[in-house]
């Protein structure tokens, strides 16, 4: 069971052991394979499987990749001599069961790479049926960038005893990421987007945008201003994607657009600039975003470009990394009596402190009652994020039972001879 931040090589990390273990194994039979590795998208399904047949290109051994949005046939007909290594994402797998065109008996290995996502993506029912169709004896591992608690859940079902090893810090960016936030008028983003394009030498640049139609909008703002690009997201057919990958990466283009279809997995050399036209709903999805760039040690940059209505998702993606981003305005991609950022929003990140002694509780003046000769009850303050709950209660309940011995109308009764 491990993690990294996305871009340190956890491919490599299971890729090379298994090709090692696997060579000089025993001959693979018709439609069987002896090691499975799934995978959430269509995308990172090819990168993977690239991977681990540029590290084998030595090796007498056969790797083999399936995944949805493409013919099944010829996938079909490259499964009957066998497969050491098969890469897939779980759906297109299930349905070449279906078709007895893959047999499970032979696995040795199962990997889950980006495990998190596959959660994300609502794959639990059916790697839920993979593994009741793998042999109960082999090996499991399991890769993620996170480690959120529904990742525990199912390392609970898939391993016995696993090793865990934690590379990073959870919920962190690479430290080679320079991260910016640019403050703009929601009406603005595309033309600002556009005006840094074109005030600045950025070659490579990945868009993020939070809709299918952003995406095509944008990519047609773009080529209206003579900026090459092309779009990624799941309403485009297979072969589109591919071909606008592939010439994203050979430079062709000169800026990709795309969903959060692209935040995970994709490696492109050399990436210099992420940019965020929307902020992702989900935290955690930031940190894959940003993560196509600065890898493998080299330096990147990622800006986000954020409008007023974006405040609360800012303030949950800088409590996840527990960091102040940068802020920068641009003149004229802003309403002069804008009010910024950092004064709309209500949470702001701040470092985790030493908790402080318990005080004792607050004295009450009994010659001074509330005007209607009432004890004065304050509510108790709400406990922030990270506060000890039963700590706050605790003196919270002290507290009122210091005040309800000493009410001064008890007081007064005592006086009486009561």
């Amino acid at each position: 069971m491990a993690a990294a931040q996305t871009g340190t090589g956890k491919t490599a990390a299971f890729a090379l052991p298994l090709l090692q273990r696997l060579a000089g194994g025993p001959r693979t039979k018709a439609n069987h394979i002896r090691a499975l590795v799934l995978v959430p998208t269509r995308e990172l399904a090819m990168q993977v499987a690239e991977a681990i047949a540029v590290y084998g290109k030595y090796l007498v051994l056969r790797t083999g990749v399936v995944y949805g949005g493409v013919k099944i046939n010829p996938q079909m007909m490259k499964l009957r001599s066998g497969i050491d290594i098969l890469v897939a994402t779980p759906g297109r797998l299930l349905d070449l069961h279906r078709q007895n065109a893959v047999k499970f008996s032979q696995v040795e290995t199962l990997v889950l790479d980006e495990a998190d996502r596959m959660l994300d993506l609502g794959f639990m029912d059916e790697i839920d049926k993979i593994l009741g169709l793998l042999p109960k004896r082999r090996q499991s591992l399991l890769f993620s960038a996170t480690f959120p608690s529904a990742i525990r859940t199912l390392a609970d079902k898939l391993l016995q005893r696993p090793v865990q090893i934690e590379v990073d810090p959870q919920n962190s960016a690479a430290k080679s990421v320079e991260q910016v936030i640019y403050e703009v008028d929601k009406s603005k983003k595309a033309d600002l987007l556009c005006h840094l394009l074109q005030n600045n030498d950025w070659q490579q640049v990945l868009v993020f945008t939070g809709t299918r139609i952003g995406v095509d909008r944008l990519v047609q703002k773009l080529a209206d201003k003579g900026i090459s690009a092309l779009a990624i997201h799941g309403d485009k057919s297979q072969g589109l994607r591919t071909r606008a990958l592939a010439d994203f990466k050979a430079n062709s283009i000169r800026v990709l657009v795309a969903t959060d279809i692209a935040s995970r997995g994709i490696d492109i050399s050399e990436l210099s600039h992420v940019i965020n036209i929307d902020l992702p709903k989900v935290a955690e999805d930031y940190i894959h975003r940003i993560g196509r760039t600065g890898r493998a040690g080299l330096q990147g940059v990622a800006i986000s470009l954020v409008s007023a209505d974006e405040v609360n998702l800012l303030s949950a993606i800088e409590t996840l990394i527990r960091k102040l981003l940068v802020r920068e305005v641009v003149a004229g991609f802003i309403a002069k009596h804008s009010v910024p950022l950092t004064c709309l929003m209500k949470a702001r990140p701040k470092k985790p402190k030493k908790p402080k002694q318990e005080q004792p509780p607050p004295q009450v003046d009994h010659e001074k009652p509330a005007g209607d000769g009432t004890s004065v009850h304050r509510k108790p303050r709400k406990g922030g994020e990270g506060q000890d709950d039963e700590k706050l209660h605790g003196a919270t309940d002290g507290r009122r039972h210091q005040r309800s011995s000493n009410n001064p109308a008890s007081t007064r009764a005592k006086k009486k001879g009561h």
